[in-house]
């Protein structure tokens, strides 16, 4: 790709911010604090989790760096950045999760593989762009298209990014074309991150969001686009990132069974306490998140102080002084809402926190019947223990 490099190392690596907790060193995956999480309804640049596949790649010449369309297509173009400028600029506030966002508590049921996220690996940014159906409409392909006239049904995303999972080969995922060519679906080719340029962790100088998604179809660090007729064959669509049954685990996967993950499950985490938390009063504030995919508005999250007997409703917020009503036009149908509630507790407590969208799905309560061999879509109710007093560590 010229003007766009992958080191073939990490000696050049970009600075982080010193509270992330790091969950790799090499390559890089690391979260924010989860009480930092919620400091901010959206997640600074340098708060928000970084996820990544190998060393982190190297614009040298911006003014050299284009994106390949081709495929099945009759006008196949490089588009330059400059074309990308020349389109109108659309922001959409969206919410970002890794699907393996929450796998360290799965995995205490029964081992999984891949990075372990506590519940922060996820995070909500203001992303700036071309609406990717703008860009497509460049290579004559229009609005509103579920298959071009010489049959390609998918949009593939290819990164410059270089994987050990596919030998070597660049890391890419693909999107229904239906989607990609909607409007309404918001996906962006985004050059901004709450209003200044990708920073290289995430993306720079140019990468696609797809609203409502897992971040694992978010490709980062762009190299060409491809449409084909059938979805991406890469590794990370076909082998990676799929919901099997507890029955499945390595001796007996077959991954053809199963389709890649797209939508995420509705999910909440608690983010002002930890999982065991001593506190000197009885009266206590419940913070935290709750997210839905596919622009699914959270309809109610509710909170437990006595391991889910009973419940009251927690308040719900995006923006001070805008009161949030799943969807309605002032609420961002992308992003993550906060919950507050307070709470008296006795001697010791349960609390937990489970969130329903308006589409009536519900958190599972237990995390047992959802686990799977790569500990994907935890979203189990959250349960963090309190206790009156000091601890003795």
């Amino acid at each position: 790709m010229p003007g766009l490099t992958a080191p073939s190392d990490y000696s050049r690596e970009p600075p982080r911010h010193p509270s992330l907790k790091i969950n790799s060193k090499e390559p890089f995956n690391a979260e924010p604090p989860r009480l930092a999480l919620i400091s901010s309804y959206v997640t600074p640049v340098d708060y928000f989790y970084k996820r990544n596949h190998g060393p982190i790649p190297i614009v040298e010449d911006i003014d050299r760096y284009f994106v390949s369309i081709s495929g099945l297509v009759q006008n196949p173009k490089d588009i330059f950045m400059k074309d990308i400028w020349s389109l109108p600029k659309y922001t959409v506030t969206a919410t970002l999760q890794c699907a393996g966002n929450r796998r360290t508590a799965m995995s205490k049921t029964r081992k999984v593989k891949g990075v372990g996220w506590d519940v922060a690996a996820i995070g909500n940014a203001v992303w700036g762009g071309a609406k990717l159906t703008d860009v497509l409409e460049l290579i004559g392909v229009p609005k509103l298209t579920s298959v071009t006239p010489l049959g390609g049904k998918h949009i593939e995303f290819v990164s410059i990014d270089k994987c050990k999972e596919e030998h070597g080969g660049p890391y890419k995922a693909s999107i229904p074309l239906s989607q990609a060519t909607n409007p309404v679906a918001d996906v962006l080719l985004a050059y901004e991150m709450n209003g200044e340029p990708l920073n290289r962790d995430h993306g720079y100088p140019l990468r696609v969001i797809v609203p409502g998604v897992i971040g694992a179809r978010s490709v980062k660090w762009l190299d060409s686009i491809n449409i084909i007729a059938e979805e991406c064959q890469g590794f990370f669509m076909q082998k990676d990132y799929k919901m099997f049954p507890p029955s499945v685990d390595w001796e007996n996967i077959n991954w053809s069974t199963r389709n890649p993950q797209m939508d995420f499950p509705v999910q909440s985490a608690i983010c002002s306490l930890e999982d065991i938390n001593f506190v000197k009063h009885e009266k206590i504030t419940i913070k935290g998140y709750a997210v839905s995919g596919g622009g699914r508005g959270i309809e109610r999250v509710d909170v437990s102080i006595d391991g889910g007997k009973t419940w009251v409703e927690a308040s719900r917020y995006q923006k001070p002084g805008i009161p949030y009503n799943a969807g309605d036009s002032c609420s961002d149908k992308w992003a993550w809402v906060f919950f507050q509630a307070e709470a008296e507790v006795p001697q010791s407590a349960e609390i937990v926190a489970k969130a329903v969208d308006i589409a009536a799905n519900v958190q599972p309560e237990n995390v047992e019947v959802i686990w799977n061999l790569r500990g994907i879509l935890n979203t189990s109710w959250h349960r963090v223990h309190v206790r009156i007093g000091h601890s003795n560590m």
